[in-house]
């Protein structure tokens, strides 16, 4: 990096960045025990620690842009290091003097798109609303029991499209007096932040938290455990505070209240997948769990790394922008678990885990083995 001139400099950037908690570590090693890339090739986070303490990283290196946060080895490791606070820290380095490395270059495009149009995938804002085109969806006015907020892969994705669609179908049958911003919603701004772009997640979160005040929201459900995340833990920072809740708690407290009733039974053998901003980072397992056993005639099998222990898609930390070749995609692993317990569908309740398990669906071979659904689309098929 010629712009920085020694390791010292490198160790000050990085602690004015956060990532002053490198020096807590004793190289136990757990975190490389736990980090799903050792499932598919050698990766050391201890080896990325250590040379961070004494400022020997090399910033050009793809090995700082693997970590999906996925939160495995900050839930094992003795000294709290904060593996994730520390990675991005080195993410803020690399981005601030412009370096990326060749499987992490799209972030440019990535940034260019979220700060021209409020989202990562290059489409038109005045689109951003046309996925609720045919259903009765309106914009969000105060006093409306709860906003909708879809996020961007449910507003532009085709396959993902349908997942925000069933959701509003789901709340109009349950009588549920919601809106959504449209146009005025920008993404949540999670996942740039974890690639180390801080300025411009604090443009899209600002952006964002106004629109929330100036409509009077009080209530968000999200589809997304990334916005969910976002929303709960990362925007009181900016000293405001919503009532956050994920479309995964909504179902079961739908179902539970008897505001939508369970119509038609699901004939299937189903496994669920724990999303890691969902599940590790903030605690929901049962709800999820606790809906889908309200269907009548579905059996529930547990995979493998099920849970707190639960496997990463591979699509978190910004990885979702980013290829992964063939051959190191923890999706394609969690396929074959799937597999492995008989399912018939394998259900979740995070966009990036669907458009990661959809490609290994394709990739594998698998389509007519096994299905992918979000668990919104799994109840709107039996009301």
């Amino acid at each position: 990096m010629e712009n920085v001139a020694d390791y010292r400099e490198i160790v000050d950037i990085i602690k004015a960045k956060g990532g002053d908690a490198f020096k807590l570590c004793y190289q136990c090693g757990k975190c490389d025990a736990v980090c799903p890339w050792n499932r598919v090739r050698s990766f050391s986070m201890r080896k990325i620690v250590r040379e961070a303490a004494f400022g020997l990283t090399e910033i050009e290196s793809e090995d700082i842009w693997r970590c999906t946060t996925c939160g495995r080895c900050p839930q094992q490791c003795p000294r709290d290091v904060r593996q994730i606070d520390s990675g991005v820290a080195l993410r803020r380095v690399a981005t601030e003097y412009g370096v990326f490395p060749k499987a992490a270059k799209a972030i440019r495009t990535v940034s260019a798109s979220l700060a021209g149009h409020g989202n990562p995938l290059n489409e038109e804002r005045q689109k951003r609303a046309n996925w609720a085109e045919g259903l009765a969806v309106n914009t969000f006015a105060e006093g409306m029991e709860i906003l909708y907020f879809p996020g961007c892969y449910l507003s532009y994705d085709p396959r993902l499209k349908k997942v925000a669609r069933a959701t509003a179908n789901i709340l109009n049958r349950a009588g549920v007096e919601f809106g959504i911003l449209g146009t005025v919603e920008n993404c949540c701004g999670e996942s740039i932040r974890k690639t180390g772009d801080e300025e411009l997640f604090k443009r899209l979160a600002r952006e964002n938290i106004k629109a929330f005040i100036d409509n009077g929201v009080k209530r968000i459900l999200v589809s997304s455990p990334h916005c969910y995340h976002t929303f709960k833990n990362e925007y009181p920072e900016f000293m405001v505070k919503f009532d956050v809740v994920h479309i995964a708690q909504y179902l079961y407290e739908l179902i539970a209240s008897g505001r939508i009733a369970l119509a038609r039974a699901y004939d299937k053998r189903v496994t669920y997948h724990d999303p890691c901003y969902l599940g590790r980072h903030n605690g929901i397992y049962d709800e999820p769990r606790e809906a889908l056993k309200k269907l009548a005639g579905l059996t529930l099998a547990e995979m493998p790394d099920s849970r707190a222990d639960s496997l990463c898609c591979g699509g978190g930390g910004g990885r979702i922008w980013m290829e992964t070749i063939k051959g190191e995609r923890f999706s394609d692993i969690r396929l074959e678990q799937a597999i492995g317990v008989g399912a018939e569908v394998l259900v979740t309740s995070c966009p990036y885990c669907i458009a990661n398990f959809e490609d290994s669906r394709l990739t594998l071979n698998v389509s007519d083995q096994i299905e992918v659904k979000d668990i919104t689309e799994v109840i709107n098929d039996v009301i």
